[in-house]
């Protein structure tokens, strides 16, 4: 039997419709599943909603997962259990039963029409940054020379973000 190539992928859970808590439990059963291991979790963290402030706050998790998936195959079987979930596409920044964003693929830098990878607004947004600076704080941002722990330090989000769990 060949090798397998695993790869450590940085996704963000989100979800701020319903019963928030069971939504992430949900996420977490099926990425394992569908994905692969999930090596490290952030605790978990309430949050003021992004770009559209007017709804529910948000849950919000960062964990790394351990995958054999190529990036393209991972936000496909990302977008499918958001569907699994309940997730119905919905303008930019609504409402949500959960939203699953592919954070960072090892240090690979990707801009397809489809995907980018790193994620373009991580510097952009507190209730990212602090929850990866949680679990890998000494990261350095592909494409800068800046760690985790320096991006939310220079952070301009002011949005309210605790951590709950």
């Amino acid at each position: 039997m060949g090798r397998i190539d695993y790869c450590h992928t940085i996704l963000q859970l989100g979800t701020n419709l319903g019963d928030r808590k069971s939504n992430l439990e949900k996420a977490h059963a099926l990425i394992k599943n569908e994905v692969g291991n999930i090596t490290a979790s952030s605790s978990i963290y309430e949050t003021d909603a992004w770009g559209n402030q007017n709804q529910e706050a948000f849950l919000n998790q960062v964990i790394k997962v351990k995958t054999t998936k190529s990036p393209i195959d991972l936000l496909s079987t990302i977008k499918n259990i958001e569907s699994t979930i309940g997730r119905v596409p919905k303008e930019k920044w609504s409402a949500r039963i959960i939203d699953i964003d592919i954070l960072y693929f090892e240090k690979l830098q990707l801009n397809t029409d489809e995907l980018t990878i790193p994620h373009p607004f991580i510097r952009e947004r507190r209730f990212v940054l602090a929850p990866l600076n949680e679990l890998i704080p000494e990261f350095i941002h592909p494409g800068t020379d800046q760690n985790i722990s320096q991006l939310l330090e220079s952070c301009a989000d002011t949005l309210n973000v605790k951590r709950c769990a």
